[in-house]
């Protein structure tokens, strides 16, 4: 019985030595908290919806955003582009510790896949990637059959460029929008960015402008003749605006000097 007792003992010793110990972030929705990674993110994703992690989809980027809602603890779950994962506690606070953290490869607690086993393209991730953009789009089309609102609009140059909803949707926000022309010359679209800018220009150590990177655009405004109006959709990783954000969308014309600047506060 003595010797059973041991046994059991080593076997539970063994196994909690074998669990990493989690660090602990703290994020709210006054500040982006920002996590640089040693290798590109690839996948990243939090257990609760008042905590939000951003980061650029479609470029190779070594650095997310974190904000949070009040409420109960979560967790933060990151896997790099070379396949180390990195899991956190998150938990809410009004006066965060620290808004960097630079992420060494020590702080991993494991890889994805086996060193053992040598990666293989996966049909289901391509087919699941189908997927998103097929939902992506038919939740798109939905929200243009809906009665246009105005939450605001700009128009300069006989170009005006109106917000009419802001959904959140599952994992992302859902931006309606609409460019109208009515400057009797054809509107050819350079860009159109959206950005989540908090201060002031004025005082450049509080300044800061992030650009949203959408996942899908529905019906691309490239190109809007005099005399039309054109309704389209973007759509953008869930995103929090903070207390003193605002949304600001930029639009530039192509082989033109024509630029119209929505800036509004949700």
């Amino acid at each position: 019985m003595k010797t059973i007792l041991i046994l059991i003992t080593v076997i539970l010793s063994s196994a909690l030595k074998a669990q990493p110990v989690l660090d602990t972030l703290y994020a709210n929705n006054k500040k982006n908290v920002a996590l640089f990674f040693p290798e590109a993110i690839r996948q990243g994703t939090t257990g609760a919806s008042h905590f939000v992690f951003t980061y650029n989809r479609e470029t190779k980027q070594y650095f997310g955003l974190l904000q949070a809602q009040p409420g109960a603890e979560s967790n933060l779950l990151v896997v790099t582009g070379d396949g180390q994962v990195y899991s956190y506690i998150l938990k809410y606070a009004e006066a965060l510790p620290k808004l960097n953290y630079f992420i060494s490869k020590a702080e991993s607690i494991g890889l994805e896949v086996p060193l053992s086993e040598e990666p293989k393209p996966k049909q289901e991730r391509l087919d699941s990637i189908e997927k998103s953009m097929e939902y992506y789009k038919s939740f798109s089309k939905y929200l243009l059959k809906n009665k246009p609102k105005r939450i605001a609009s700009k128009r300069k140059n006989g170009i005006k460029i109106q917000l009419q909803k802001m959904i959140y949707h599952r994992s992302e926000t859902y931006l309606v929008m609409e460019i109208s022309n009515t400057s009797n010359i054809t509107f050819e679209t350079n860009f159109l960015k959206i950005y989540s800018v908090s201060g002031n220009k004025k005082r450049k150590a509080s300044y800061q402008r992030l650009e949203m990177q959408p996942v899908y655009i529905y019906n691309s405004p490239s190109k809007i003749w005099n005399g039309q109006s054109l309704r389209f959709v973007y759509v953008l990783p869930k995103y929090v605006l903070g207390d003193k954000e605002k949304l600001v969308v930029e639009l530039q014309e192509l082989n033109g000097n024509r630029k119209v600047t929505l800036s509004t506060k949700l």
